[in-house]
Order: structure tokens, then C-alpha cells, then sequence
């Protein structure tokens, strides 16, 4: 009996890692190039599609479902969390480095945003998983 095992290739992950945060950081630095809607929206989504990644490398086997679940907590915390306004925290989130993972300030449409992100991730395995899938069966009938 075959094995329906799913197990993230970290090589493959950590390619795909490099240019979601490439994408994202460029989506911020030059938002000018892009169109509006697809500039105030990508960096979110493609953060919490990252997050998603990185989840899925740091746990290679764990399914795609519990990798979504715990991106999903992961960004909504990070988001939720910005409801805390203190000003010791702010004075945190003024680094340009922490501000990419912490976020400044919380936005309803984030959530969609990071919603679409790890919905993203979870497409992109599906179809990955079948097309593995696929060509397996292909090996092993041929």
C-alpha cells in the first residue's frame, strides 16, 4: 500500500521562502510599480503566506492543515496584538525590522489578508501534493 505521507521538501521551501520575502519586501519598497489595490494588500497576505512556509519547514510532516491552523493563529495573535498600544511597545514596533514581523497597528483587512496568505499556501500544496501524486502513478505504470 502506497504511503499518502506528505513531507515538505526543505530545499524547494526555503527557494519559495526567499522570493515570497522578496516579493513582500518589494511590494513595500515600491509600491509605486504596482497597482494600488495589489500594493496596499500583497505585503499581508504574502507575510502570512510566508508564515505558512515557515511553518511548514521548521515542520516538515506535520499536514497542511495544522500548518494552516497554526499560521493562522500565528498572524491573527500578531495582528490582535496590536490592539496593545502601550509605549513601550511602539517604541518597539519604530524598528523598521520589528515592524515587519509585529506590524504598527491593527486593521480589520489584515485579517483578510492573512486569511488569503495561508489560503495561498494551502492551494499551493494541494495542487503540489496531486501532481506529485500524478507522477508517481505515472512512474509506477510505466
Amino acid at each position: 500500500m502506497q504511503s499518502t505521507q506528505f513531507t515538505r521538501n526543505r530545499l524547494i521551501y526555503a527557494l519559495i521562502i526567499f522570493i515570497v520575502l522578496v516579493l513582500g519586501l518589494g511590494s513595500r519598497a515600491y509600491p509605486e510599480m504596482i497597482p494600488d489595490f495589489i500594493a496596499k494588500y500583497a505585503g499581508d497576505t504574502l507575510w502570512a503566506l510566508m508564515a505558512f512556509l515557515l511553518i511548514g519547514f521548521l515542520f516538515p510532516s506535520l499536514s497542511t492543515l495544522k500548518v494552516a491552523a497554526i499560521a493562522l493563529l500565528f498572524a491573527f495573535g500578531i495582528e490582535f496584538s496590536q490592539l496593545y498600544q502601550a509605549p513601550w511597545i511602539n517604541e518597539l514596533r519604530s524598528n523598521r525590522l520589528v515592524a515587519l514581523v509585529t506590524g504598527r497597528g491593527f486593521l480589520w483587512s489584515d485579517l483578510v489578508c492573512y486569511s488569503v496568505g495561508v489560503a495561498t499556501g494551502v492551494l499551493g500544496e494541494m495542487i503540489w501534493q496531486k501532481f506529485s501524486l500524478y507522477r508517481t502513478k505515472n512512474v509506477l505504470n510505466s
